[in-house]
């Protein structure tokens, strides 16, 4: 039996139209800190997000899977906060969570965009979609910022 070794990192070329070094990533994600108060399932989802979006420099196509991660902990959070959600898929939280005043209008509309993103991508339907950090990067402050508005919003014991 062989044993391949793997090469050691090396930037995508594609990184260079964002960034001029690994180091700069960290200015990126800087300000995507996970509050106290968040459900450790979904502190620990956001924290996967916001490397995923550093190691983009080296992977390109893990901007995308920031994006995606960082719905899965805004999903968390609104199964916590919104009565009943059991297994309900994410499309009626998102209406569930728009009618009842837990999520605003913009909120709604993005998570249901990144639903649809998620959607294609999970049923193998958008295969090709590689989002450049330029548009992640927002894409996935939204998530941190819904998820610490959700978590702040709930009443401390």
């Amino acid at each position: 039996m062989t044993t391949q070794r793997l090469p050691f990192p090396v930037p995508d070329e594609r990184a260079h139209l964002f960034v001029d070094s690994y180091a700069d990533m960290h200015d990126l994600v800087e300000d995507l800190v996970v509050p106290t108060g968040v459900p450790e399932a979904a502190a620990t989802v956001l924290r996967t997000a916001r490397e995923l979006l550093r190691q983009s420099y080296y992977c390109y196509g893990f901007s995308t899977v920031a994006v995606m991660y960082s719905l899965i902990a805004v999903e968390i959070v609104l199964r916590d906060r919104i009565p009943d959600a059991g297994t309900k898929p994410l499309f009626q939280l998102i209406k569930q969570g728009a009618d009842a005043g837990i999520l605003t209008a913009r909120q709604a509309e993005f998570l249901d965009y990144g639903r649809q993103i998620r959607k294609g991508m999970a049923h193998g339907k958008t295969t090709h979609a590689v989002m450049p950090p330029a548009m992640a990067v927002p894409m996935v402050t939204t998530s941190f910022a819904i998820v610490t508005e959700l978590c702040a919003a709930v009443p401390r014991q």
